[in-house]
């Protein structure tokens, strides 16, 4: 029996906008970015690193400076590193800093720190963040869930709006360490939504876009480039799930190299035509800044220069090393250098290079042969981001949050991947911890990861309550030992004596002990995209 019509009308309604305030239209959405603005507005006040005087310098160059000049500026140390896109930007932003404080822009004023100037970075960072708080709600209507879930903290779009606007990494990285972090992380993240969306062009232009604004992408890059090559360029399958070679289309490839290249020409053309190229990439690729970043990444290499050292210390006790021949403190100063190791041998990056793509390349072969969709797509780019975070030349730790953002859409789509991503985020927040170093900021760090922790554990729980537990008791107890780890090293250990002798140590062993973490999570991802076969539905859709 037909219902009646106006009640068949009103339930498409009610339909339509339930389905809409679950993919992160409802007015939940609009709450949690507001909300969140706000508190980044309350962080104004807040330290900020040495990277707010890199952006500075940034902006008095591009506004200062022809464009013949700026990569070849060098009156400050922060010289001009990111692609031409990142300048062009920074000469918008100094087109509005001239009306707040024109000696911001003066080459020459180094360190300088006025409270229009702080306030106008700051802020400058906020309202660019609207990009990524689009981008959010773009991912949030790719996400699908049960619809008998009533419960907001049961639903995917919710939780995964809250796990990338709150996410802990980018509050304390952007709006008090001070980067664009959010503004680069949603151009990745709407290429990826569009990608889901099925709008391939959309989202190739998107991170071609991206590289020509940051190019640690780069890193990225191979998922991209195996995808659209294997589902776009290739449109049709045989019944195995293998390429149907005759189904290859040039149009489409074609489509996709004239895009990507536009951009770059657009991007590079300038410097191009003015003979200046090998500068840019001299800039943009400098090798002589030493395989570690000054705050250790939690990586492969802080685990190697660890067995190094104490190796080195070792040797030494058993009279097996001669004193005079070991490289004292060359890797546990925190300084941005090249340095040799004293016992394993020393790194190149050549070296680097090639581990980086020997971590990768089964990912990406493994979404060539099964591509499972946007979700194999999604698997292989955070494997190619923890890849190249695990291996990579003079890795910064905020790197990882190139891969924790892209999980969070996995997260809350499979109990597997909610746990993977609870062990990752949770120790790669963990391991910013050293970026903020001042007393006052302690409180609020600890107070912002706490709640991100306790809402994400939660909340991914309350989401696969009828599935597997989340965390096995090993990682359990390995996380529970981020507290006392953190409580020695932000606490106890500034107040002991050693503090002045070694002031190395609490970085030391948080990234060791973070790394430990970060790699059991590589594993286990790469486990999961190598073993998981894709579904019937899955193979239909590719």
């Amino acid at each position: 029996m037909a219902a009646p019509k106006g009640a068949n009308v009103g339930s498409r309604n009610s339909s339509t906008g339930s389905k809409s305030k679950e993919s992160g239209d409802g007015g939940w959405f609009v709450t949690l970015a507001i909300a969140v603005s706000l508190l980044k507005c309350l962080l104004l006040p807040t330290y900020h690193s040495t990277d707010f005087e890199v952006h500075r310098n940034w902006l008095a160059i591009t506004h200062s400076l022809p464009v013949s000049k700026w990569y070849y500026e060098a009156t400050s140390e922060w010289t001009l590193d990111y692609p031409p896109f990142f300048a062009w930007f920074e000469h918008l932003l100094a087109k509005v800093a001239q009306y707040v404080d024109p000696e911001m822009l003066k080459v020459e004023n180094l360190n300088y720190a006025s409270q229009e100037t702080v306030l106008f970075q700051r802020l400058s960072v906020i309202i660019t963040d609207i990009l990524f708080i689009y981008a959010a709600s773009q991912c949030c209507k790719c996400v699908n869930g049960r619809k008998d879930r009533r419960d907001l903290i049961q639903k995917p779009a919710f939780v995964l709006a809250v796990l990338l606007l709150w996410n802990f990494g980018l509050l304390i990285v952007d709006h008090i360490h001070f980067q664009y972090n959010g503004f680069l992380s949603g151009i990745m993240l709407l290429s990826i939504a569009r990608l889901y969306q099925k709008r391939v062009m959309e989202s190739a232009f998107l991170f071609a876009v991206l590289l020509n604004f940051k190019h640690i992408y780069l890193y990225i890059a191979p998922a991209y480039g195996m995808y659209m090559l294997r589902s776009y360029c290739f449109t049709g399958n045989n019944p195995d799930g293998s390429v149907r070679w005759r189904s290859f289309s040039c149009l489409r490839l074609l489509s996709l190299g004239l895009t990507v290249c536009s951009v770059f020409a657009l991007s590079f053309g300038p410097f191009v035509y003015l003979g200046q190229l090998p500068q840019v990439l001299s800039r943009l690729f400098p090798f002589k800044r030493g395989l570690c970043h000054a705050y250790w990444a939690p990586n492969f290499w802080a685990l190697y220069n660890m067995v190094d050292k104490a190796l080195s210390i070792i040797g030494v006790k058993l009279q097996l090393l001669d004193p005079a021949t070991i490289r004292t403190g060359t890797m546990t100063r925190g300084l941005v250098q090249e340095f040799e190791h004293s016992v394993l041998p020393s790194v190149t990056p050549m070296a680097t290079l090639v581990c980086t793509l020997v971590s990768i390349l089964p990912s990406v072969l493994r979404l060539w042969r099964k591509p499972q969709g946007p979700t194999g797509f999604l698997r292989c780019l955070i494997l190619c981001a923890l890849g190249s975070f695990m291996f990579g030349w003079h890795v910064h730790e905020k790197a990882i949050l190139l891969a924790i953002l892209p999980l969070s859409i996995l997260s809350v789509t499979s109990a597997k991947d909610a746990g993977i991503f609870l062990v990752l985020a949770t120790t790669g927040h963990f391991s910013l911890f050293p970026l903020l170093f001042t007393a006052p900021e302690l409180p609020i760090k600890v107070l912002l990861m706490l709640i991100f922790t306790v809402f994400s554990v939660s909340a991914l729980r309350a989401m696969f309550q009828r599935e597997r537990a989340l965390l096995s008791w090993v990682e359990t107890l390995y996380l529970c030992g981020l507290v006392p780890l953190g409580a020695f090293c932000e606490v106890v250990y500034p107040l002991t004596s050693w503090h002045q002798q070694l002031p190395f140590v609490p970085l030391l062993l948080s990234s060791g002990y973070c790394a430990l973490g970060v790699t059991y999570s590589w594993a286990r991802l790469y486990i999961s995209a190598l073993s998981d076969l894709p579904s019937a539905k899955q193979k239909k859709n590719q």
